[in-house]
């Protein structure tokens, strides 16, 4: 399990953030150099070069919000203006894409970032730009929405394996349904029923806290609390759940730990943003907002505390919980992860994602309760973040397009880099991995420097209550 180090404070690791962002800001413009994007978007690199290869385009957006991330954190003009010239260029087929579980990742990251850094002043005001960032969220939300399957008492938004297939990942696109909703937007239905983007994406939270989540409470022969499954399987002609299932997992009865991430780092960021929500809200929905906060809180602990409790000692997860290889690595959890040995390789991005899910969750429940609860969490996230920042999975070497080293994408299908010499991927970067990392550093700069708490929804301007 990772050992927390309680004496970690927000003023440490931000004496490292001058470095990664120096060192983030050489990744982004190199990968502008030299990445064709004729060729697709980045997704991963190989031999330290960033590589096309993907399902879908669902990283185009973390590269170029990862731009609109380094303009925050440093005010460096150059990144605003790349970042937001192919915000407007290339992004628009993400916001009308009816064939992916992605938007919330896309699109928040861009139109959403620009936004969010309007309304929060970094950026001058402009009516139509603005305008401009919210019609393209409201579009996002609606279209992502469309992808809709019943189920017996909710239902989900399914992933681009078809209607039948929930995906532990999407809980991040919940996001874009939220924010479409905030500024006033529903889904036009047949009809012209208007559907509710709230509560489409309040159960698809409820949906994925009951199936993605496990509780050990006997689901099955394998559950374990806090445990997730990639995919979960149902039934469409009756709304019944089947099974579990994983695509990049080891097996639907194992946890892949960027999925377990997922989930760490959603329903922390949802229950920060339902917090905002007015009761009456609620109203028209099946449920109250006490009780979604309940479910989400329960599900955002349990997938915590896995973490931490199934994490080598410094916070760097294998890719898979319970991935064959690691019978071969002796008392693997009371070590540090090691991302160069021969048995199954780590997952950074994990890391990165979970990180940020350990500190939000963390920092929530300070905020909520008076016995400061949410310390342990916080200080894993810490943890996590300090291993993180240094060698070797910080990227120094200037030809080298990652900034987050020892990050694999899809283990069970072979698509990552095996080095020569060694059986296993490592010493490669994922977009998604890169950009999470920045955000994290951009959320632990926030809050070490006593600014504007960084939320997804910053973007929106609410009126007083």
């Amino acid at each position: 399990m990772i050992n927390i180090n309680h004496t970690l404070t927000l003023a440490d690791l931000a004496k490292k953030l001058p470095r990664f962002w120096e060192l983030s800001g050489q990744k982004i413009v190199h990968i502008e150099k030299e990445f064709d994007t004729a060729k697709g978007a980045a997704v991963f690199t190989e031999k330290g070069k960033y590589t096309s290869r993907g399902w879908t385009e669902w990283t185009q957006g973390f590269q170029y919000g990862s731009a609109i991330l380094q303009f925050d954190a440093t005010g460096d003009n150059w990144f605003l203006d790349y970042g937001r010239k192919n915000t407007v260029e290339k992004m628009a087929p993400h916001l009308s894409h009816t064939g992916v579980h992605d938007h919330g990742f896309n699109n928040i990251s861009t139109y959403g970032n620009l936004l969010r850094l309007m309304a929060e002043g970094k950026i001058p005001y402009n009516r139509y730009e603005e305008e401009f960032y919210k019609l393209a969220l409201k579009v996002s939300g609606a279209v992502q929405a469309s992808r809709w399957t019943n189920i017996k008492n909710g239902g989900f938004v399914y992933s681009f394996n078809g209607p039948h297939s929930l995906f532990v990942d999407t809980i991040r696109s919940c996001r874009i349904l939220m924010i479409s909703h905030s500024l006033k937007h529903y889904l036009p239905g047949e009809n012209d029923v208007k559907i509710s983007l709230l509560q489409r994406a309040c159960e698809h939270l409820i949906s994925t806290a009951k199936y993605s989540v496990f509780y050990g409470k006997g689901k099955d022969t394998w559950d374990v609390r806090g445990r997730t499954a990639h995919e979960c399987i149902f039934n469409t002609n009756d709304g019944n759940y089947r099974c579990p299932n994983s695509q990049q997992g080891y097996s639907g009865f194992t946890t892949w730990t960027r999925g377990l991430a997922w989930a760490m780092l959603g329903f922390a960021e949802e229950l920060e943003f339902v917090e905002t929500l007015r009761d009456d809200e609620f109203n028209d929905l099946h449920f109250n907002k006490d009780y979604l906060i309940k479910h989400m809180l329960e599900a955002a602990k349990a997938t915590c505390d896995f973490y931490i409790g199934n994490t080598p000692i410094d916070g760097i997860p294998y890719w898979d919980t319970g991935a064959p290889g690691l019978t071969e690595i002796e008392n693997y959890p009371d070590k540090k992860a090691d991302p160069f040995n021969n048995a199954e390789p780590v997952d950074s991005s994990a890391a990165a994602i979970g990180a940020q899910g350990l500190l939000r969750l963390g920092h929530y429940l300070n905020t909520k309760e008076k016995n400061n609860s949410g310390s342990e969490y916080f200080q894993a996230g810490l943890t996590v973040l300090h291993t993180l920042l240094d060698e070797p999975y910080l990227s120094t070497e200037s030809n080298h397009h990652g900034l987050i080293l020892h990050s694999v994408y899809h283990h069970p299908n072979g698509w990552d880099y095996i080095p020569e010499g060694s059986t296993i991927p490592h010493g490669e970067s994922s977009m998604w991995g890169d950009y999470h990392a920045r955000e994290l550093a951009l959320y632990v700069g926030r809050l070490s420097g006593n600014t504007s708490y960084y939320t997804f929804f910053n973007c929106l301007k609410y009126p007083e209550k």
